[in-house]
């Protein structure tokens, strides 16, 4: 069988409010009241991508390379977790093609953060700020999303195989 010359993955994270943190997507600090609890930096954007690399190379998920369970990544910077899962993708011969992203929040605004979030993730990953869909949306009030409890983060990576 052929290989084909790319592949498809998708990612999702999601993770609650939590007092005393500072609020991190995409590598960049947005102002706001609350952070998002997690083992690392909480970073649902950079999980959700993290993810969709992962995926596209047929790997396992991100909690099989950084396992919240695991004391000396406390804290880590989803930045450093990108890049190892690029270096991942890089060892099994492929480099990214692009990605498409949706955060869902009811608070703050993504809009006005998007651009620095795409010039943070691109030169993590190597690739253009204009190879990186940043979108954003609300869940118009409806569940916990809704209800103001946290965020959530989708991504799609198309992976080109190198020759």
């Amino acid at each position: 069988m052929t290989a084909l010359p790319f592949r498809i993955g998708f990612g999702y994270d999601v993770h609650q409010f939590g007092p005393k943190r500072p609020l991190i997507l995409g590598g960049v600090h947005i102002p706001h009241d609350r952070g998002l609890q997690a083992h690392s930096d909480g970073d649902c954007l950079c999980h959700a991508i993290a993810d969709a690399m992962l995926g596209a190379c047929g790997l396992q998920d991100i909690g099989a390379f950084f396992p919240d369970d695991d004391p000396e990544l406390k804290g880590i910077n989803s930045l450093e977790i990108l890049d190892n899962v690029l270096k991942e993708c890089r060892s099994a011969g492929f480099s990214i093609g692009n990605l498409d992203t949706t955060i869902v929040a009811e608070m703050p605004k993504i809009g006005p953060h998007a651009q620095a979030m795409k010039a943070v993730l691109g030169e993590t990953l190597g690739i253009a700020p204009s190879d990186i869909g940043i979108k954003a949306t609300t869940n118009e009030g409806m569940g916990c999303i809704g209800r103001g409890e946290g965020i959530a983060a989708f991504a799609v990576c198309l992976l080109v195989r190198n020759a």
